[in-house]
């Protein structure tokens, strides 16, 4: 276990300020309940679109995002491979089925073998392998963008120890972010560098990986994960990603291990992806992701200089209740603030 808290235990300060920036905007952001439930839904079904296709573009697939949403939609596609509209269907039903559960899925080896059960489910050349670990050697490869390998960027474990790596990697995670000594964002990096040094499965560890970073960011309150394409975000920077991972991976096991590389290159990512979520509740999105009655609320105090509560419910006809909840919402999202105190309180547009 040692091993693992030794890698994050001192990093650098551009590492803190990485997290802080993180955490200060993750703490604008407001989820599900409060905000339109159609709108969010609408974004998270056009993620799902994005993240399949990114991630398995990623590994070689040639779909594009309008490819994969006209076979989500159930329309023929002769000129694909057979294995490409595979590996496409599962992601995107395993990553539905995540960002609809996530808050009931425990994170432990059962859930990860399960998730590469179903991510292959419909790949016929990965049925006798699907959900258990590697049986002989693998290896990382680098793929450009025609799907070819165009080098070895590392040796991996050995089959005959992936169980007992395995096990200590999922044990420390979970013991990691259940004592809260150690940043989750640094526990999942630490993660998910190990888990792809490892390489636990014949194949998928990289599309696993990506649904694993889905499931953690969310079970650690980063909850805006389904609103921004985090695999989007990786495709995007494929270069930077696999130097980060050659950098970190190839002192793995040595005397001077340095995952910092790696850190630093999944902080940038997490980063932009939390500034995208920031802006999908910029000013001129935000009236597409309030509710109806909370959009009412909103426009009223837009057009006034400011207002209390009995008054905005006096002119919007809007129950003093859901105006009081409109208007938490509003504050969370720094839209309005409040002016006095007791029942002097007003409140008006920042």
């Amino acid at each position: 276990m040692s091993k693992f808290n030794k890698r994050i235990k001192s990093v650098p300060q551009n590492i803190w300020s990485l997290i802080n920036q993180i955490d200060e905007l993750k703490g604008r952001w407001i989820g599900g309940a409060t905000l339109n439930p159609q709108a969010l839904g609408r974004l998270k079904r056009s993620v799902l679109v994005t993240s399949t296709g990114a991630s398995t573009r990623i590994e070689g697939a040639k779909l594009s995002d309008e490819d994969v949403e006209k076979l989500m939609r159930g329309l023929r596609m002769q000129k694909f491979a057979d294995r490409d509209k595979q590996e496409v269907l599962g992601y995107y039903e395993l990553l539905d089925n995540l960002f609809n559960s996530w808050k009931y899925i425990p994170f432990s080896e059962s859930t990860i073998k399960h998730f590469h059960k179903e991510l292959l489910k419909y790949v016929k050349k990965d049925e006798l392998h699907r959900g258990e670990y590697k049986k002989v050697e693998n290896r990382v490869e680098m793929i450009n963008e025609d799907g070819e390998s165009i080098g070895i960027l590392f040796d991996t474990t050995a089959p005959y120890l992936t169980p007992k790596e395995m096990q200590e990697l999922v044990e420390w995670t979970r013991e990691a972010l259940a004592s809260g000594e150690q940043h989750p964002l640094l526990v999942i990096a630490s993660f998910l560098v190990e888990f792809l040094n490892i390489h636990p499965f014949q194949d998928g560890n990289g599309r696993i990986s990506r649904i694993l970073t889905n499931l953690l960011m969310l079970r650690t309150g980063y909850v805006y994960a389904p609103y921004v394409s985090h695999e989007k975000l990786v495709e995007d920077n494929k270069a930077e990603y696999y130097i980060a991972l050659r950098k970190s991976q190839k002192t793995i096991k040595s005397q001077k291990e340095n995952i910092v590389p790696w850190i630093e290159f999944f902080l940038n990512i997490c980063l932009t992806q939390t500034k995208q979520a920031i802006e999908l509740l910029s000013k001129e999105n935000i009236e597409r992701l309030l509710s109806p009655k909370q959009l009412i609320v909103w426009q009223h105090l837009v057009q006034v200089e400011e207002a209390t509560p009995g008054e905005i419910t006096k002119a919007t006809k809007i129950a003093r209740a859901t105006v009081s909840q409109a208007i938490e919402v509003l504050s969370r999202l720094k839209k309005v603030e409040r002016v006095g105190q007791g029942r002097t309180t007003r409140y008006r547009k920042i």
